[in-house]
C-alpha cells in the first residue's frame, strides 16, 4: 500500500540542478566540442566504480590515465560547510587532486587541494584544467 511505502529522495532543489546543468554544459562544451580541457565532466558519477562509493555532483575524469582529477559539489548555505568537509574527506581518501564547493546562496567558492589544504587565494580556479570555474556561471 502507498501509505506503507518509504519515499527516498535527494536534496536537489531546482537551483542546485540549474548550477550543475550550467557547469556541465560549459565544461562539456570545453571538453567535447572545443577540446580545451583534458578531462571529461561527468555528473553524479561514483568516485570508485569497483565498489559502492560517493557520487559528487560533478567529477572531472582523466580517461587516458583512468583517474579522478577534480570533484565539485553544489550547495546552499545550509549544506555548504558539511559539503566542504565531505569534499576534504573525498580528496584525501581517494587521492583526488582538488575539490570544490560552490555555495549558490552566497556565490562563493571553496577549494581544497590534496596535500595542500584549503586554497583561499584562488578558491574557484582549477589547477587541473587551468580554468576559473567561477567564470562558467
Amino acid at each position: 500500500m502507498i501509505e506503507n511505502t518509504v519515499y527516498m529522495g535527494v536534496n536537489a532543489p531546482k537551483i542546485h540542478q540549474r548550477i550543475i546543468g550550467q557547469l556541465m554544459m560549459r565544461l562539456g562544451m570545453l571538453y567535447y566540442i572545443e577540446k580545451k580541457i583534458p578531462f571529461e565532466p561527468l555528473p553524479e558519477t561514483m568516485i570508485d566504480e569497483s565498489q559502492t562509493s560517493p557520487t559528487p555532483d560533478i567529477l572531472l575524469f582523466d580517461n587516458k590515465q583512468k583517474q579522478n582529477r577534480a570533484i565539485i559539489e553544489i550547495s546552499g548555505n545550509t549544506g555548504a560547510r558539511r559539503d566542504f568537509e565531505k569534499v576534504k574527506q573525498l580528496v584525501d581518501e581517494y587521492g583526488v587532486p582538488e575539490g570544490f564547493v560552490y555555495n549558490y546562496d552566497t556565490g562563493q567558492w571553496r577549494k581544497y587541494r590534496l596535500g595542500v589544504g584549503e586554497d583561499v587565494e584562488k578558491p574557484s580556479f582549477s589547477e587541473e584544467i587551468q580554468l576559473d570555474l567561477g567564470a562558467l556561471l
